[in-house]
This record gives structure tokens, C-alpha cells and sequence, in this order.
């Protein structure tokens, strides 16, 4: 895990990391999204220590990323949903998994489509006026009220 303490830096990124950014955490999220949602589905699915899969869900749960639904009363049996904090997630996850498809993946495992006419789904960054931002189009500056930089 990243270190809690940024000594002043204003990183997103780095804010993200800490809720998110182990292995497992993004794995836990990506199977719950395509409906793996009991914690025997997710042990078998990930291959994952037990106590590990419980500290992740946990975390999750306690971020607001996951929500824990009882569906049996007897015994109390649990599973786990996205909420719609978790559910933004997809964007960068779908985003991680087109990147490891074009340059990691021999074959890819899946594709992404829309449900009503299930068209091909690429993630792209799309500027105010609707048109595509290819990668080197980028830049990130401060936004309103952000700290400015002494020159």
C-alpha cells in the first residue's frame, strides 16, 4: 500500500491508489461487476486466500464501493453489489482491461458491447463538444482553487 501521508501534493491518483489499488481489490470489483457476488464464488473465481478475499470486501464495504445484502435468513448468508460508487468503477476497469488487450494479451478474454444492440464499446476521452482526445491531445492542469505552482 502507498503511504497515507502526500506531504502537500493534490494527487487523485495517488488518493485512489489507497482504496483500490492492490491486485486484489480491483479483481474483487471486476468479478462482482460481471456477477460473481457470494463470497464462495469470489474464493473459487479468484483463487485467493480467504482472509485476504474478507479483508477486501471489508475495505470495499467500508468505502462505499460494495454494499453487503443479506439474501437468506437461515442461515444468514450474504453477497455482495456494487453500488453506484462501485458501479463508476467499470470506466477505468474497462479502460485497464482494452490497454492489457492492445499491448499485454495474447487473446483477448472478453469484450466489451452495449446490452440493446450489443455494438463493440471502446473507453475513450471525449472533449466538451462530443469529439474523440486522442492521448496526445492530453493535458492535465490545476483545476478552480487548486494550490498554484511558485515558478
Amino acid at each position: 500500500m502507498l503511504k497515507r501521508d502526500y506531504e502537500g501534493q493534490v494527487c487523485s491518483i495517488a488518493r485512489a491508489l489507497e482504496v483500490v489499488g492492490d491486485r486484489w481489490t480491483l479483481l474483487v470489483i471486476r468479478d462482482v461487476a460481471l456477477g460473481k457476488r457470494r463470497f464462495e464464488q469470489l474464493l473459487t473465481s479468484l483463487g485467493v486466500a480467504s482472509n485476504v478475499l474478507t479483508d477486501r470486501l471489508q475495505r470495499l464495504v467500508a468505502e462505499g464501493i460494495l454494499e453487503r445484502v443479506q439474501y437468506s435468513e437461515r442461515p444468514a448468508r450474504f453477497e455482495y453489489r456494487l453500488t453506484a460508487k462501485g458501479r463508476e468503477l467499470r470506466i477505468p476497469l474497462l479502460a485497464l482491461m482494452q490497454w492489457g488487450d492492445r499491448y499485454i494479451s495474447e487473446k483477448p478474454p472478453r469484450i466489451a458491447r452495449r446490452r440493446s444492440d450489443r455494438s463493440p464499446v471502446g473507453v475513450r476521452l471525449v472533449a466538451g463538444d462530443g469529439s474523440i482526445v486522442r492521448p496526445d491531445e492530453l493535458e492535465v492542469v490545476p483545476g478552480p482553487g487548486a494550490p498554484s505552482r511558485s515558478s
